[in-house]
């Protein structure tokens, strides 16, 4: 009785760390997309840090779960958009006493940051359909048939999709790069 006990034991203690070397291995691979991509959709650095923990939280729950280590970063990336879907379902918004807000005026930034700043307004100006597989594309370098298996569409769709964001981005650009020539010329 005594031997099966610690063999059973010897068989988890293995099994555990197994398992802690995958985890660390998958935080390893994939930490910084992972953080990159909460960041693009939250725009705060603090509420991304929480959504990737609770992301890699839930990665280790489930880590018995990711069969193909190939699907990991798209495991890993429905996780951190279900983790910002949860957010808002228990978000509470906070009332605030006016009189106690103070406006900063923020116009002093260079350049690139305002570049910066219109191409994500012009991103965020794009309807989810087209911003979602766009944002995928571009920040995590994903093919069409991953995009598609990501979200759950047929790969034609995506690519159309893609094809559509990319002009009405470049139209969106085009026009306003026109409303500046009318502003100072």
């Amino acid at each position: 009785m005594l031997r099966r006990n610690k063999i059973s034991e010897g068989r988890v203690l293995s099994d555990m760390k197994e398992k802690q070397q995958r985890y660390e291995a998958l935080v390893h691979a994939f930490h910084a997309d992972i953080y990159r991509y909460a960041y693009w959709l939250v725009k705060d650095k603090s509420i991304a840090e929480d959504i990737v923990q609770e992301t890699f939280l839930r990665a280790w729950r489930s880590l018995d779960s990711l069969k193909e280590q190939q699907a990991a970063k798209s495991w890993l990336i429905t996780i951190v958009r279900r983790e910002n879907a949860r957010r808002f379902e228990r978000k509470q918004l906070d009332t605030v006493d006016i009189d106690d807000v103070s406006v900063i005026d923020d116009t002093a930034h260079s350049e690139s940051s305002t570049e910066q700043r219109d191409l994500h307004r012009l991103l965020g100006g794009l309807s989810e359909e087209y911003r979602e597989p766009l944002v995928l594309q571009l920040l995590f370098g994903f093919s069409g048939e991953e995009i598609a298996d990501q979200l759950s569409l047929n790969k034609n769709t995506v690519m159309t999709r893609l094809f559509r964001a990319r002009n009405q981005l470049r139209d969106a650009m085009q026009r306003q790069e026109n409303q500046r020539g009318r502003q100072n010329g």
